[in-house]
Protein backbone atom coordinates (compact mmCIF):
# COMPACT_ATOMS: atom_id res chain seq x y z
CA UNK A 1 0.00 0.00 0.00
CA UNK A 2 1.37 3.41 -1.15
CA UNK A 3 1.75 6.13 1.73
CA UNK A 4 0.69 9.64 0.93
CA UNK A 5 3.93 11.85 1.71
CA UNK A 6 2.44 14.95 0.55
CA UNK A 7 3.12 17.68 3.49
CA UNK A 8 0.16 20.61 3.77
CA UNK A 9 2.10 23.90 3.37
CA UNK A 10 0.55 27.06 4.53
CA UNK A 11 -1.20 29.07 2.85
CA UNK A 12 1.56 31.96 3.03
CA UNK A 13 4.20 29.72 1.93
CA UNK A 14 2.22 28.49 -1.65
CA UNK A 15 1.64 32.10 -2.42
CA UNK A 16 4.66 33.88 -4.11
CA UNK A 17 5.52 37.61 -4.07
CA UNK A 18 4.03 38.56 -7.26
CA UNK A 19 6.39 41.44 -8.80
CA UNK A 20 5.79 45.12 -8.46
CA UNK A 21 3.00 44.32 -5.76
CA UNK A 22 2.69 48.21 -3.80
CA UNK A 23 1.82 46.10 -0.17
CA UNK A 24 5.44 43.87 -0.72
CA UNK A 25 7.37 47.14 -2.02
CA UNK A 26 6.43 49.52 0.94
CA UNK A 27 6.97 46.57 3.75
CA UNK A 28 10.22 46.49 2.53
CA UNK A 29 10.99 50.12 2.64
CA UNK A 30 10.06 50.41 5.72
CA UNK A 31 12.48 47.41 7.09
CA UNK A 32 15.34 49.17 4.87
CA UNK A 33 14.39 52.71 6.77
CA UNK A 34 14.48 51.01 10.38
CA UNK A 35 17.63 48.60 9.79
CA UNK A 36 19.44 52.01 8.22
CA UNK A 37 18.19 54.80 10.77
CA UNK A 38 20.30 53.56 13.98
CA UNK A 39 23.84 53.82 11.25
CA UNK A 40 22.03 57.07 10.00
CA UNK A 41 22.07 57.99 13.88
CA UNK A 42 25.38 56.81 15.06
CA UNK A 43 26.93 58.48 11.68
CA UNK A 44 25.85 62.25 12.41
CA UNK A 45 26.53 61.67 16.35
CA UNK A 46 30.11 60.68 15.03
CA UNK A 47 30.23 64.15 12.76
CA UNK A 48 29.06 66.18 15.62
CA UNK A 49 31.99 64.83 17.70
CA UNK A 50 34.54 65.66 15.27
CA UNK A 51 32.80 69.19 13.97
CA UNK A 52 34.29 70.11 17.47
CA UNK A 53 37.71 69.30 17.89
CA UNK A 54 38.18 70.45 21.48
CA UNK A 55 35.97 68.03 22.54
CA UNK A 56 38.03 65.51 20.29
CA UNK A 57 41.24 66.02 22.42
CA UNK A 58 39.44 66.09 25.42
CA UNK A 59 38.76 62.48 24.56
CA UNK A 60 42.30 61.57 23.29
CA UNK A 61 43.63 63.03 26.36
CA UNK A 62 41.36 60.68 28.59
CA UNK A 63 41.41 57.74 26.50
CA UNK A 64 45.40 58.16 26.57
CA UNK A 65 45.71 58.26 30.35
CA UNK A 66 43.18 55.13 30.33
CA UNK A 67 46.11 53.54 28.01
CA UNK A 68 48.90 54.29 30.20
CA UNK A 69 46.80 52.89 33.47
CA UNK A 70 46.06 49.90 31.28
CA UNK A 71 48.92 49.11 30.07
CA UNK A 72 52.21 51.27 30.89
CA UNK A 73 55.04 49.18 29.52
CA UNK A 74 53.78 50.53 25.89
CA UNK A 75 54.65 53.81 26.36
CA UNK A 76 58.16 53.30 28.72
CA UNK A 77 60.52 51.00 29.52
CA UNK A 78 61.96 52.82 32.40
CA UNK A 79 61.69 51.42 35.80
CA UNK A 80 59.49 54.04 38.15
CA UNK A 81 61.01 52.35 41.03
CA UNK A 82 64.34 51.86 40.83
CA UNK A 83 66.68 54.97 39.52
CA UNK A 84 70.16 55.21 37.57
CA UNK A 85 71.89 57.73 40.47
CA UNK A 86 74.42 58.89 37.56
CA UNK A 87 71.27 60.48 36.09
CA UNK A 88 69.73 62.50 38.71
CA UNK A 89 68.12 66.05 38.04
CA UNK A 90 68.29 65.68 34.08
CA UNK A 91 66.54 67.52 32.10
CA UNK A 92 63.84 66.19 30.20
CA UNK A 93 65.42 64.96 26.52
CA UNK A 94 64.72 62.74 23.74
CA UNK A 95 66.15 59.50 26.47
CA UNK A 96 64.06 60.96 29.47
CA UNK A 97 61.08 62.94 27.75
CA UNK A 98 59.86 64.29 31.37
CA UNK A 99 63.58 64.38 32.65
CA UNK A 100 64.71 62.68 35.89
CA UNK A 101 64.26 63.11 39.59
CA UNK A 102 66.61 63.14 42.18
CA UNK A 103 67.12 59.14 42.72
CA UNK A 104 67.67 59.27 38.70
CA UNK A 105 64.39 57.78 38.29
CA UNK A 106 62.43 58.71 34.94
CA UNK A 107 60.00 61.02 35.66
CA UNK A 108 57.95 59.78 32.56
CA UNK A 109 57.79 56.44 33.57
CA UNK A 110 56.61 57.63 36.79
CA UNK A 111 53.98 59.63 36.00
CA UNK A 112 52.60 57.23 33.65
CA UNK A 113 52.95 54.15 35.99
CA UNK A 114 51.06 56.77 38.36
CA UNK A 115 48.07 56.68 36.54
CA UNK A 116 47.04 53.82 37.07
CA UNK A 117 46.59 54.29 40.94
CA UNK A 118 45.53 58.34 40.29
CA UNK A 119 42.89 56.47 38.13
CA UNK A 120 41.19 53.81 39.79
CA UNK A 121 41.15 55.84 43.08
CA UNK A 122 38.86 58.59 41.01
CA UNK A 123 37.08 55.98 39.94
CA UNK A 124 35.78 54.68 42.71
CA UNK A 125 35.31 57.80 44.60
CA UNK A 126 32.84 58.84 41.39
CA UNK A 127 31.19 55.28 41.79
CA UNK A 128 30.30 55.75 45.34
CA UNK A 129 29.57 59.40 45.38
CA UNK A 130 27.02 57.98 42.10
CA UNK A 131 25.57 55.47 43.87
CA UNK A 132 25.21 56.57 47.18
CA UNK A 133 23.90 60.26 46.47
CA UNK A 134 21.98 58.96 43.29
CA UNK A 135 19.70 56.82 45.59
CA UNK A 136 19.02 59.24 48.17
CA UNK A 137 17.78 61.68 45.85
CA UNK A 138 15.79 59.18 43.83
CA UNK A 139 14.23 58.13 47.17
CA UNK A 140 13.89 62.08 48.29
CA UNK A 141 12.10 63.26 44.72
CA UNK A 142 9.81 60.04 44.70
CA UNK A 143 8.72 59.46 48.04
CA UNK A 144 8.57 63.28 48.91
CA UNK A 145 6.85 64.60 52.25
CA UNK A 146 9.35 63.59 55.65
CA UNK A 147 11.53 61.33 53.65
CA UNK A 148 12.24 64.30 51.76
CA UNK A 149 12.80 66.56 54.71
CA UNK A 150 14.91 64.32 56.24
CA UNK A 151 17.63 63.21 53.32
CA UNK A 152 17.42 66.88 51.78
CA UNK A 153 18.54 68.39 55.49
CA UNK A 154 21.13 66.29 55.98
CA UNK A 155 22.87 67.20 51.96
CA UNK A 156 22.27 70.73 53.28
CA UNK A 157 24.46 69.71 55.94
CA UNK A 158 27.05 68.18 54.06
CA UNK A 159 27.08 71.08 51.55
CA UNK A 160 27.92 73.47 54.18
CA UNK A 161 31.09 71.46 55.09
CA UNK A 162 33.95 72.59 52.11
CA UNK A 163 34.80 69.11 50.39
CA UNK A 164 38.43 69.07 51.44
CA UNK A 165 37.68 69.73 54.79
CA UNK A 166 34.92 67.14 54.80
CA UNK A 167 37.33 64.60 53.23
CA UNK A 168 40.25 65.44 55.22
CA UNK A 169 38.18 64.70 58.71
CA UNK A 170 36.84 61.05 56.53
CA UNK A 171 40.08 59.82 56.28
CA UNK A 172 41.13 60.68 59.95
CA UNK A 173 38.18 58.68 60.64
CA UNK A 174 39.40 55.54 58.04
CA UNK A 175 43.23 55.83 58.06
CA UNK A 176 45.65 56.74 55.07
CA UNK A 177 46.14 55.19 51.98
CA UNK A 178 44.56 55.78 48.55
CA UNK A 179 41.34 53.47 49.09
CA UNK A 180 40.43 55.14 51.77
CA UNK A 181 40.87 58.62 50.50
CA UNK A 182 39.35 57.47 47.48
CA UNK A 183 36.04 56.72 49.63
CA UNK A 184 36.54 60.05 51.35
CA UNK A 185 36.72 61.68 48.52
CA UNK A 186 33.17 59.75 46.93
CA UNK A 187 31.74 60.32 50.44
CA UNK A 188 32.20 64.15 50.32
CA UNK A 189 30.61 63.99 46.85
CA UNK A 190 27.35 62.86 47.80
CA UNK A 191 25.01 66.17 48.07
CA UNK A 192 25.95 66.94 44.55
CA UNK A 193 24.58 64.16 43.56
CA UNK A 194 21.85 63.59 45.11
CA UNK A 195 20.26 67.56 45.11
CA UNK A 196 20.75 66.94 40.63
CA UNK A 197 19.06 63.21 40.88
CA UNK A 198 16.34 64.80 43.21
CA UNK A 199 15.81 67.79 40.80
CA UNK A 200 15.20 65.64 38.14
CA UNK A 201 13.32 62.89 39.58
CA UNK A 202 10.60 65.81 40.91
CA UNK A 203 10.53 66.49 37.21
CA UNK A 204 10.00 62.84 36.10
CA UNK A 205 7.61 61.28 38.48
CA UNK A 206 4.51 63.78 37.51
CA UNK A 207 5.02 62.38 33.89
CA UNK A 208 1.93 60.92 32.22
CA UNK A 209 3.49 57.45 32.13
CA UNK A 210 4.74 57.36 35.76
CA UNK A 211 1.29 58.19 36.43
CA UNK A 212 -0.66 55.68 34.29
CA UNK A 213 2.16 52.86 35.68
CA UNK A 214 0.59 54.18 39.57
CA UNK A 215 -2.90 53.93 38.30
CA UNK A 216 -2.50 50.31 37.00
CA UNK A 217 -1.25 49.41 40.70
CA UNK A 218 2.46 48.93 39.73
CA UNK A 219 5.17 49.13 42.87
CA UNK A 220 6.35 52.18 43.50
CA UNK A 221 10.71 50.30 43.74
CA UNK A 222 9.12 48.74 40.12
CA UNK A 223 8.35 52.52 38.61
CA UNK A 224 12.09 53.40 40.07
CA UNK A 225 13.45 51.33 38.57
CA UNK A 226 11.92 50.84 35.19
CA UNK A 227 10.47 54.50 34.66
CA UNK A 228 12.23 56.91 36.76
CA UNK A 229 15.70 56.43 37.45
CA UNK A 230 16.37 55.69 33.65
CA UNK A 231 14.49 58.79 32.33
CA UNK A 232 16.01 61.38 35.57
CA UNK A 233 19.89 59.82 35.05
CA UNK A 234 21.27 61.71 31.74
CA UNK A 235 22.11 65.17 34.08
CA UNK A 236 23.18 62.62 36.61
CA UNK A 237 26.01 61.16 34.40
CA UNK A 238 27.04 64.59 33.06
CA UNK A 239 27.22 65.48 36.52
CA UNK A 240 29.54 62.27 37.03
CA UNK A 241 31.93 63.58 33.81
CA UNK A 242 32.49 66.84 35.79
CA UNK A 243 32.84 65.64 39.16
CA UNK A 244 35.45 62.82 37.59
CA UNK A 245 37.73 65.69 36.49
CA UNK A 246 36.93 67.35 40.01
CA UNK A 247 37.98 63.99 41.91
CA UNK A 248 41.41 63.77 39.92
CA UNK A 249 42.05 67.40 41.57
CA UNK A 250 41.28 66.31 45.31
CA UNK A 251 42.52 62.85 44.96
CA UNK A 252 45.88 64.82 43.67
CA UNK A 253 45.67 67.46 46.84
CA UNK A 254 45.30 64.86 49.17
CA UNK A 255 47.95 62.69 47.83
CA UNK A 256 50.16 66.37 48.01
CA UNK A 257 49.89 66.35 51.40
CA UNK A 258 50.31 62.77 52.05
CA UNK A 259 47.24 61.02 52.47
CA UNK A 260 47.81 58.76 49.43
CA UNK A 261 50.32 55.91 48.54
CA UNK A 262 53.42 55.87 50.39
CA UNK A 263 56.44 56.25 48.64
CA UNK A 264 58.09 55.32 46.51
CA UNK A 265 54.35 54.25 44.86
CA UNK A 266 54.46 56.50 41.95
CA UNK A 267 51.10 59.01 42.39
CA UNK A 268 50.49 62.19 39.93
CA UNK A 269 50.08 64.31 43.58
CA UNK A 270 52.84 62.77 45.56
CA UNK A 271 54.94 63.56 42.46
CA UNK A 272 54.42 67.49 42.14
CA UNK A 273 55.18 67.13 46.31
CA UNK A 274 58.11 65.74 45.62
CA UNK A 275 59.66 68.26 43.32
CA UNK A 276 58.82 71.39 45.75
CA UNK A 277 62.31 70.92 47.19
CA UNK A 278 64.04 71.14 43.72
CA UNK A 279 61.91 73.29 41.83
CA UNK A 280 64.59 76.32 41.89
CA UNK A 281 67.05 73.57 39.91
CA UNK A 282 64.41 71.29 38.22
CA UNK A 283 61.00 73.02 37.14
CA UNK A 284 59.85 69.80 35.49
CA UNK A 285 59.55 67.70 38.45
CA UNK A 286 56.37 69.53 39.60
CA UNK A 287 55.34 71.45 36.80
CA UNK A 288 54.75 68.31 34.13
CA UNK A 289 53.23 66.31 36.25
CA UNK A 290 50.91 69.45 37.43
CA UNK A 291 50.26 69.45 33.37
CA UNK A 292 49.09 66.07 33.23
CA UNK A 293 46.33 66.63 36.02
CA UNK A 294 45.50 69.85 34.51
CA UNK A 295 44.78 68.00 31.05
CA UNK A 296 42.98 65.45 32.73
CA UNK A 297 40.41 67.46 34.44
CA UNK A 298 39.86 70.65 31.76
CA UNK A 299 39.56 67.38 29.22
CA UNK A 300 36.58 65.90 31.77
CA UNK A 301 35.11 68.95 32.15
CA UNK A 302 34.76 70.15 28.01
CA UNK A 303 33.08 65.83 28.37
CA UNK A 304 30.95 67.13 30.61
CA UNK A 305 29.62 69.90 29.28
CA UNK A 306 29.25 68.06 25.88
CA UNK A 307 27.05 65.45 27.71
CA UNK A 308 24.96 68.35 29.29
CA UNK A 309 24.60 69.72 26.05
CA UNK A 310 23.14 66.84 24.35
CA UNK A 311 21.03 65.64 27.02
CA UNK A 312 19.20 68.85 27.10
CA UNK A 313 18.79 68.62 23.19
CA UNK A 314 17.08 65.32 23.92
Amino acid sequence: MALDTTVALPEQALVAPVPGDPDADSATAVDTAESAAPRAAATSRWRAVLRRPSLVASIVVLVLVTLWAIAPTWFTAWDPIQGVPADRLQPPSAAHWFGTDNLGRDLFARVVHGSATSLAATSVAVVVGLAAGSLFGLLAGFLRGIVDDAIMRFMDVLLAIPSLLLSLALITALGFGTLNVAIAVGLASIASFSRVMRAEVLTVSTAVYVEAARIAGVRWYTILRRHVLPNASGPVVALAALEFGVMVLAISSLSFLGFGAPPPAPEWGSLVAGGRDYLAVAWWLTTLPGLVIVAVVLAANRISRALERDGGRR
